[in-house]
Order: structure tokens, then C-alpha cells, then sequence
């Protein structure tokens, strides 16, 4: 019957049939041409390929080094200058922990704005007898523990049969403790994660859904538009510094020794430099993955150097020049300076320079660089 007689005609003819195909083809044909597809594809966006494999190398490269277990970063004290000052730092050295200490004499008042800084993890100040004081903070798990190795390291050197005298003081009050440290760096790292994220990702965001090609038949001059865009970020500022500011006074009994005016005007000046990054890495980025990308890329090193978290003398002397010029950096010392110490706006003009030369170098480069398509 006619019904039969087309398998019959392609078998007669010699072209295979459907399910000679499948079978020669194999089971896993359309799985490798798929996987092939999307390997070509990752080949093809190196920003899918950094994210992937490059950055968590990147990452654990950067905390390696400022945790890197080498002893003579492990403890970081400061040792009050006065009578006793070298006795404490010989007793030291000749402890078997000497190799995990690092001890720096320094006056009463740089050791206190060291430890509060979180350049110091505790501060052994010489008392009368031949005895020690110990002033550390019982909510930092580092000045714990360097209260202890510090402890055991002069009591081993003055033998453990007599041991020394000595006692501790807990610095818990506000502005020495770790939370006083870390709102002003949460402070910096969030005037930058959102003038960049909000005006780079915002910007690239109108162009791909041609909203900035329409701005092209206006009058609206290319500079106009990119200041605008940046100067926006000024009005949401305010909101950022005094919600955050607000919250730790309140939670934390925080203390802001600091002008209010001063504080607002280091943070304006961060937002609008991380407002020119911002228009720098998305002047020409055409994707939301690209846009993304590159703006990790700009601020990783910043997440990892600039003393967010924990204080970046962590890292060796001679990377230290790269990390104080990084726009993170000065902007987080201003705010700690402002707001822990009462630092005045003037004090901090080569901070500031710094905040300035990023932002107007970056606007520049995106005003001649940017295109709305």
C-alpha cells in the first residue's frame, strides 16, 4: 500500500533513515555541539573568563599577602616611650617568641592613635616595679591574642618562677574600638560602590536601551550630560553618610569628633571622584556583562588594599606608595581622620589632592572618550 512505500523508496534508495541518523550520529552528538558552542562563547567574552577563573586567584593572592603566615606580621604592638621602654623591647627579644612580635616605642599619644587606627594590635605601657601595663581591645580577636603572646613572651623572659607583675586594661570605649575603625572604611567603600555602580551601570543601561541616542539630535552638550550625571551622586551622598554615621552613633555609641561640614565635604569630594571613575569605565562599554566587569576590575584592588576591613600596613613597605595612592585609601584616611580624631578639612588637602587628581583626570578622559552608541 502507498503507506508503506516510503521507507521502502529511501531504503531501495540508499538514504538513511531517521533513525539510522540517531544512531550513527550518537547519543551525546547534540551535548558536545552544545558544549563546544558555549566554550566558544566564554572564549569570546574574556570578562565571563576573568570572573571565572582569574579573579578568585586575584583574591586569594591579595588576602595571602596581607595575612601571609610569616610571624613578624603576625603581632603588632606599640611599647609607650618612658622609663622601662627598652627594658620591654630586650625582654622581648630574648623571649622565644621574639620572631612573632613586632615592637614599636612610641610616645603615649601616637601609640593610642596607632592601636585606635589599627596600626597596633596592643599597647604595653612600662609601670612602676618593673611591671606592664597591657591596653587592648576585647572585641578585636587580633589585640586578644597579642595580649596573651605579648604576655607570655615577658613572662618567659623574666623567668616563670618570679614572674612579673603586670595588668590589663580593656580599651572598649568609643573610638578605640574595632567597630570605631571599621564605619568610616564602610563608609568610603560605599560612596564608591554606588557612584560607580549607579552611574557606570546606569549609563550603560541608557544605551543599551537607546535612551542616550535620542540625546544626539538635543542640544545638550556631551560635558553637560556627564556632569550632571556625576553631580547627582552628591544629593545621595548626604543620605549615605548621615544614615551610616546615625546608625553607629546609635547602636554603637559612636563617637564623631569630627565638624559634620567637614565630614560632608570628604565624603562630596569621594563621590565625585568615584563618580568620574564611574563615567571612565562606562563611556564605551556596550554590555551590562562588560560594564560589570570592568567596574570589579577597578575596584578589587581597592576591596583588598585600601583598609576597609583591616589596616593596610598589613601589607610590605614597598607597595605602600601604591596603596596611599589609590582614591579608596585617601578616602577612608580622610573620613578616619575626620571622624575619629577631629582632623580639620585642611589637614587632609593632600588626601583630598589625591580624591581630585582621579576624579577630574577620569571626567576628562570620559568626556573625550565617550560616545552615545
Amino acid at each position: 500500500m502507498a503507506v508503506s512505500e516510503p521507507p521502502l523508496h529511501h531504503a531501495q534508495s540508499g538514504k538513511p533513515s531517521l533513525g539510522r541518523s540517531v544512531r550513527q550520529t550518537g547519543r551525546w552528538s547534540g551535548y558536545r555541539h552544545l558544549l563546544g558552542a558555549r566554550l566558544r562563547e566564554l572564549w569570546r567574552e574574556p570578562e565571563v573568563a576573568f570572573w571565572v577563573f582569574a579573579f578568585p586567584i586575584l583574591l586569594a593572592l591579595g588576602l595571602g599577602v596581607a595575612f601571609r603566615n610569616k610571624p613578624a606580621d603576625m603581632t603588632s604592638i606599640a611599647i609607650v616611650a618612658g622609663p622601662g621602654a627598652q627594658d620591654a623591647v630586650a625582654m622581648i627579644q630574648r623571649s622565644p617568641l621574639k620572631s612573632s612580635i613586632r615592637a614599636s616605642v612610641l610616645n603615649a599619644s601616637e601609640a593610642a592613635k596607632g592601636f585606635r587606627l589599627g596600626k597596633f594590635d596592643l599597647v604595653v605601657e612600662p609601670a612602676g616595679g618593673g611591671g606592664f601595663e597591657y591596653r587592648y581591645d576585647p572585641a578585636r580577636p587580633e589585640s586578644v591574642l597579642a595580649h596573651n603572646e605579648v604576655d607570655d613572651a615577658l613572662q618567659a623572659a623574666a623567668g616563670r618562677q618570679n614572674p612579673i607583675r603586670t595588668t590589663s586594661i580593656t580599651l572598649s570605649e568609643p573610638g578605640s574600638r574595632y567597630i570605631d575603625f571599621l564605619i568610616p572604611g564602610l563608609l568610603g567603600m560605599n560612596l564608591m560602590n554606588a557612584a560607580m555602580w549607579g552611574i557606570g551601570f546606569g549609563l550603560v543601561d541608557m544605551r543599551q536601551r537607546k535612551l542616550l541616542k535620542r540625546f544626539v539630535g538635543t542640544p545638550m552638550r556631551r560635558s553637560d550630560f556627564l556632569l550632571a550625571l556625576a553631580s547627582s551622586r552628591l544629593i545621595l551622598m548626604v543620605v549615605e553618610v548621615g544614615i551610616l554615621l546615625v546608625f553607629g552613633v546609635l547602636a554603637f555609641h559612636m563617637r564623631v569628633l569630627g565638624s559634620w561640614s567637614t565630614i560632608v565635604l570628604v565624603g562630596a569630594i569621594g563621590a565625585l571622584s568615584f563618580a568620574g571613575l564611574g563615567l571612565l569605565t562606562a563611556s564605551r562599554a556596550q554590555k551590562i556583562e562588560t560594564i560589570s566587569g570592568l567596574i570589579n576590575v577597578v575596584m578589587m584592588p581597592m576591596w583588598i588594599f585600601s583598609g576597609v576591613f583591616f589596616s593596610y600596613e598589613r601589607f610590605p613597605a614597598m607597595i605602600q606608595p601604591f596603596i596611599k595612592a589609590l582614591p579608596l585609601t585617601a578616602l577612608n584616611d580622610a573620613l578616619r581622620a575626620s571622624i575619629l580624631e577631629g582632623a580639620s578639612l585642611a589637614s587632609q588637602s593632600g588626601r583630598l589632592l589625591v580624591l581630585a587628581v582621579w576624579g577630574g583626570v577620569s571626567f576628562l578622559l570620559a568626556l573625550r572618550w565617550f560616545r552615545w552608541t
